[in-house]
């Protein structure tokens, strides 16, 4: 547990104007786990994608991530954001149809003996397919082909609502709990103002 972290009282409290809070939950896996194998879904290839264009990056990560609030890499630095992308301790990959990418899988290995799952989603139009699982035993296989003692992650209520059970079943576990506190990126124009409809947009 973040014991040195502040802890929040009991009780109702009452979030700054214009922002939004979600619980985060902590997972980490301390070994590989057994495997899970399922067939390619048809048509769909895993393939390393070697130092994105950013702006190619920012879209996928849009595109999968928006309905779920993910905003973090929107309004990141651009010289921080590329020196993430051309980190040879983070590697992207994705899920291939043809030409068109379906998933976004990040692995950042830059904390020695660690491995951080930073982002896994997939396309809506993959949701249901077994891309999911079939992203996620490439992760802990690549994850772990490292010298690693830890693959870790972390997931929150604004997420898809079966991710949590997903990570789980897939070998993770609980070790942490927090709340995260942050602007809401619909009123700035960050993400589109009908974005993350499970999380109402609050004006005042």
């Amino acid at each position: 547990m973040n014991k040195d972290k502040p802890q929040l009282p009991l009780g109702y409290s009452v979030l700054p104007e214009g922002c939004i809070a979600t619980v985060v939950t902590c997972l980490e896996m301390l070994a590989k786990p057994a495997p899970r194998p399922v067939p390619a879904p048809p048509d769909l290839t895993i393939e390393r994608w070697h130092r994105p264009d950013a702006q190619a990056y920012l879209g996928l990560y849009r595109r999968i991530g928006e309905e779920w609030l993910w905003m973090s890499r929107l309004v990141m630095e651009a010289e921080a954001l590329s020196a993430i992308l051309e980190d040879s301790d983070v590697e992207i990959y994705s899920l291939m149809r043809g030409t068109e990418r379906l998933a976004l899988l990040e692995l950042d290995f830059r904390e020695s003996g660690e491995c951080e799952l930073a982002f896994f989603g997939v396309d809506p139009q993959a949701v249901g397919t077994g891309a999911g699982r079939f992203l996620m035993n490439a992760a802990i296989d690549i994850a772990w082909s490292r010298p690693i003692h830890r693959f870790w992650v972390h997931t929150c209520h604004l997420d898809h609502p079966a991710a949590l059970a997903f990570y789980q079943r897939s070998g993770f576990a609980v070790y942490d709990r927090l709340v995260e506190v942050f602007r809401d990126p619909r009123l700035d124009g960050t993400l589109r103002r009908d974005a993350g409809a499970h999380m109402p947009l609050i004006e005042r």
